[in-house]
């Protein structure tokens, strides 16, 4: 079973981080069991339960980016009136 990153993981609800930890635990079981065609199965619910962190990830990232733009923005500004002074 692969794992999904740790920031990842952090943007998981609590519902989906304990469906998320059952479905590792399922799917590693069936692993030991060498039942891979079944443990494929969970790894694919897996896969679909973390959709949603991934994309708020995604979001914190384009809300950072705003911000440095912003923030250049702001220094650029700045720095055109002291050059006119």
């Amino acid at each position: 079973m692969r794992h999904c990153s740790v920031q990842v993981r952090g943007l998981l609800t609590r519902e989906e981080l304990d469906r998320y930890n059952a479905l590792m635990e399922v799917g590693s079981y069936l692993e030991t069991q060498n039942r891979h065609d079944l443990s494929y199965t969970v790894q694919k619910e897996v896969d679909l339960l973390i959709l949603p962190a991934i994309e708020r990830l995604k979001e914190k990232g384009r809300e950072r980016d705003r911000q440095t733009e912003a923030y250049l923005e702001a220094k650029r500004i700045l720095e055109e009136d002291d050059d006119e002074d």
